[in-house]
């Protein structure tokens, strides 16, 4: 995801150190390149010799700047280097300096220079991170461009409990990673997914879904917030460990999902006023068949018999009952006919009024709840279908830059 790009964090004296190193090597799992500027005060916590050897490049220090030829350790060069710079943990100190322009150390120097965007993880005592001197500092880095990771509340390492304690390392990355990622086409545009199999109670016990695991609609949520988009995702499953500014609506049964798509949607197409035509992605398996009688209890083997005649009756169609005049529409559909899967997929998109589908063939190499996926948009009015392979994640990035190739024509 991040082949090619130059991350460089900078840590500052605090008991949090030690989660940058998980925050280094998310980033060293998503193929980019990572340096570290380390505080003097940041050496008390953690040994130069532990970044380099996560990070498996030479640390930027007081002690080893360099302004030789080729080299690039030093305030200037190694912000040119950096496609982002992230300082995480920033301690009160390093955030009230910077946000009076104070550059008396190498890390404060890089980032007085450096002309980018920069990322500020906070990490302090409750009474530090709430001092008004502080919160103004952050509010006015924020005003600055910097881009501001909320600290958490929680037990400190003091033993108090409160805000203060470092942003989990997951949610830096995510943040920063959609500060390289992040698409005009996109970026603040409203977008609802659905995911996940519906739930439909036969009792208080039982129910009726399906295998589908959520998979798909987390992996394209992701890919969203990546991109800059505004995201909801209405979902059964699948939606755990995203970043906490993807909105997530929890449903369990199709009249919930229902009544939940119908309110975001809403809320989508009043905020924008249009301006950005909101998405719908309709990734969601929604139960063909509802139980005919929901039952209050268990019901007992005694009381059913050797035999169970369960009464179903067909459910509603979400997908065409959905107002999507103001929208864009993208279906999901799964198939296990490889024959008729194609054309099943062509009227799908003419009968239910779509822009597009995502056609998945089930099988046995690509089954439900894999983490990989094959798919093949059909655009409407659009004669070519593209195939897109690979793990459910990369395939949602291809898939919403297939879509706003398509989509930006019509805009334009």
């Amino acid at each position: 995801m991040l082949s090619g790009k130059n991350i460089l964090i900078g840590v500052t004296g605090s008991i949090a150190i030690y989660k940058t190193l998980d925050l280094i090597r998310l980033f060293i799992k998503a193929n980019a390149n990572v340096k570290v500027i380390m505080s003097e005060s940041a050496k008390k916590f953690v040994t130069p010799l532990t970044f380099e050897t996560i990070s498996q490049q030479t640390i930027l220090d007081e002690g080893n700047e360099s302004w030789d030829k080729g080299s690039i350790n030093n305030h200037i060069d190694i912000g040119k280097w950096a496609d982002l710079f992230i300082i995480a943990p920033a301690s009160a100190n390093t955030i009230n300096k910077l946000s009076n322009g104070i550059a008396d150390n190498l890390l404060t120097q890089t980032a007085l220079a450096y002309i980018k965007t920069k990322v500020i993880a906070p990490a302090a005592n409750t009474n530090m991170i709430q001092n008004p001197i502080t919160v103004q500092s952050l509010q006015k880095l924020s005003a600055l461009g910097y881009k501001i990771v909320s600290s958490q509340i929680k037990e400190l390492a003091c033993k108090d409990i409160g805000d203060g304690a470092l942003a989990q390392p997951s949610e830096i990355f995510c943040s920063s990673v959609q500060e390289l990622l992040k698409d005009d086409y996109w970026e603040n545009r409203e977008v609802v997914v659905s995911g996940g199999g519906t739930v439909e109670k036969i009792d208080d016990v039982r129910y009726i879904s399906n295998f589908s695991s959520g998979k798909m609609a987390a992996s394209l949520s992701l890919a969203l917030f990546f991109k800059g988009a505004k995201v909801t995702l209405v979902a059964s499953r699948g939606y755990e460990n995203l970043p906490l500014d993807i909105k997530i609506v929890p449903v369990n049964s199709s009249l919930e999902m229902l009544a939940a798509l119908e309110q975001s949607l809403k809320v989508a197409t009043d905020k924008t006023k249009i301006v950005q035509k909101p998405f719908l992605f309709m990734a969601a398996a929604v139960s063909d068949y509802l139980p005919a009688l929901e039952n209050e209890g268990k019901l007992k083997k005694d009381t059913i018999g050797k035999t169970w005649d369960l009464a179903l009756i067909q459910n509603k169609d979400i997908l065409s009952g959905l107002d999507k005049t103001k929208i864009y529409t993208i279906g999901f559909k799964a198939e296990m006919d490889k024959f008729s899967a194609n054309q099943s997929a062509q009227n799908m998109v003419k009968t239910k009024n779509l822009d597009a589908v995502c056609l998945n063939i089930i099988d046995e190499n690509n089954p439900f709840g894999s983490d990989n996926n094959i798919i093949e948009l059909i655009i409407n009015n659009v004669q070519e279908i593209k195939e897109l392979k690979g793990d459910k994640f990369d395939i949602s990035l291809k898939l919403l830059d297939k879509l706003k190739n398509e989509f930006e024509k019509l805009e334009n």
